[in-house]
């Protein structure tokens, strides 16, 4: 990892909360609900490294926002696609931290469209970076987990849920994200380190604003009738990285406001 890749060195601050002393990776975190991860396990203690794939000025004021108060964070420029990339920044933070507690795999996205209209990169895109990037942060990391260790996949309630017919692919890449963590749980739980789905449905983001062409379709799919905040889903990310979370494990935990019920 070469220094231009770090926007900001952390600042020499300590936040008390429950994640005081845990070192923490988010893989995608310079937006939306990434972002809101980043925010939340630095506000609780953590230090927080956070990888993007190309919002620098995002990454940029997200590091500034939380140094401000306090929060220990840095982050570097990578692509969840580049499996060298991945592997190497996993050493590095592990390396230079000496531990790694939290992983928080968030990278992600796709087109939705249906099958016949996908082009072959779409289709490339989604399986490289929803699965195979999911997997790499996976594999990579846990050999840097110990007894009390988290990793948190964010994923969809597209695994399971098909309100639309453009989502077919997309929620196939998070399905077998879903299934990944399953059989990971087997893998992890005996060394005492745990792993979980966590699975949004409609949240408020850039991305998919409440207010948004689709936001009106999607609203009146929710039962509780709004959207769901990013903090939200970073609070339910901090609980299951927390010794409080220590029971749950290999689970994919809807938080849609009831969209797939």
């Amino acid at each position: 990892m070469t220094p231009s890749t770090i926007v900001q060195i952390r600042p020499e601050t300590h936040v008390e909360g429950r994640h005081a002393g845990k070192v923490a990776l988010v893989m995608g975190g310079a937006r939306g609900i990434g972002a809101g991860i980043v925010s939340r396990l630095a506000a609780e203690g953590a230090r927080v490294t956070f990888t993007y794939a190309s919002a620098t000025e995002e990454a940029d004021a997200l590091v500034s926002r939380i140094a401000e108060t306090g929060g220990q964070v840095a982050g570097i420029r990578a692509n969840s696609a580049d499996r060298a990339k991945v592997r190497e920044v996993i050493t590095d933070v592990a390396a230079q931290e000496g531990r790694l507690d939290i992983v928080v795999s968030n990278a992600g996205g796709g087109t939705k469209k249906r099958v016949e209209a996908l082009s072959d990169d779409e289709i490339d895109r989604m399986i490289d970076v929803n699965i195979r990037g999911t997997l790499d942060t996976i594999r990579f990391s846990t050999p840097h987990l110990h007894a009390g260790g988290r990793i948190i996949v964010i994923g969809s309630v597209s695994a399971t849920h098909f309100p639309d017919d453009i989502t077919s692919i997309y929620g196939m890449t998070k399905g077998a994200v879903a299934s990944l963590v399953r059989g990971m749980s087997r893998e992890l739980g005996p060394r005492g380190v745990t792993i979980n789905n966590v699975q949004p449905g409609p949240v408020n983001t850039p991305a998919n604003p409440q207010d948004g062409p689709f936001g009106d379709t999607l609203r009146a799919m929710i039962p509780v009738g709004r959207f769901g905040r990013v903090d939200e889903v970073a609070s339910l990310v901090s609980h299951l990285a927390s010794d409080d979370g220590a029971y749950i494990n290999g689970a994919s935990l809807d938080i849609d406001g009831g969209f797939s019920a």
